[in-house]
């Protein structure tokens, strides 16, 4: 039987918020079985906010989560590495609204995770296997996922920049791919943007350290990690998002141009309607076909 995971010990990190600019630290305590993922403002008496799409309020640049009107800002990558690693119980401890963005990838958030040590439950790990295909479309822009017996995420984005233009990507959490394949992978954005984003209230801590700079016609802070790092960012932002489902998948998931408004539109539908999935465990053969990526972090 395959048992949910918390970290071993806390661990912690320093930075500043991508869009608001403020500083803020972090810290990831271990939490007891079936606590799930909950960040907890220590500067507003410890108030508690669980990772899930009944808390989802903003998703424009980021994926924010808001409970009796606290926020809590940019969850996105800080979910994916817990997704990608196979931590299901953790207490996120933050003294201010929005989560650190470090270099702008997952990668510093498994290296937390790694030092920190991961420890097995007993409880037995529950996990949502989609039994129905769903389908959200809006314009050019598509989701879906469909019944699978491990967790995929197929992408394609499509940008009118040379660096860019169409990308595709798709890969299984399995057998440590996250760890290779996606954690690494950094946001980016366009520097004839960033006035405009700005003046919106955006970006505020956006810089060359943090994120991939384009200018019109080219990388403005090079090397790229991955040749299509880009689109490998925009999987580590979907995983992270549909980590507000609660459980981790076992599903198929193909995404087109569909960013962060459609990745929580889908976690929604998928909360709504129990019809779409079914709760299983899994034992232990059957999650050498699944997730295989936290094994290599706690040998």
């Amino acid at each position: 039987m395959i048992h949910e995971q918390t970290i071993r010990a806390a661990v912690s990190c320093s930075g500043v918020g991508l869009h608001s600019g403020a500083p803020v630290n972090l810290r990831i305590l271990p939490a007891p079985a079936g606590t799930g993922l909950v960040f907890r403002r220590i500067d507003l008496d410890g108030f508690q906010v669980e990772a899930s799409g009944r808390n989802v309020a903003r998703v424009s640049y980021a994926t924010s989560l808001m409970k009796r009107g606290v926020l809590i800002s940019t969850t996105e990558h800080l979910l994916s590495a817990f997704i990608g690693v196979g931590i299901d119980n953790a207490i996120v401890e933050l003294d201010n609204l929005e989560l650190p963005i470090l270099d702008g990838s997952a990668r510093p958030f498994v290296e937390m995770i790694r030092k920190a040590g991961i420890r097995r439950q007993r409880k037995a790990r529950t996990y949502l296997r989609m039994v129905r295909e769903i389908e959200l479309r809006e314009g050019d822009k598509f989701i879906a996922v469909y019944p699978a017996s491990s967790y995929s995420v197929s992408y394609a984005i499509n940008f009118p920049h040379p660096q860019i233009g169409r990308q595709t990507f798709c890969v299984r959490l399995t057998n440590g791919n996250y760890l290779r394949e996606i954690a690494p992978a950094r946001t980016f954005g366009f520097l004839h943007e960033a006035d405009a984003m700005r003046q919106q209230g955006l970006i505020r801590g956006a810089s060359a350290e943090n994120a991939i700079v384009l200018t019109r016609d080219d990388v403005l802070n090079p090397p790229l990690r991955f040749p299509d790092e880009f689109v490998r960012h925009k999987v580590l932002d979907l995983i992270g998002d549909l980590a507000l489902i609660g459980r981790q998948i076992l599903g198929s998931v193909v995404a087109d141009r569909a960013g962060h408004a459609r990745h929580t539109a889908l976690v929604s539908r998928i909360l709504r309607d129990k019809s779409y999935g079914e709760e299983t465990t899994l034992d232990e053969e059957s999650s050498e076909r699944t997730f295989s990526a936290e094994a290599s972090l706690s040998a």
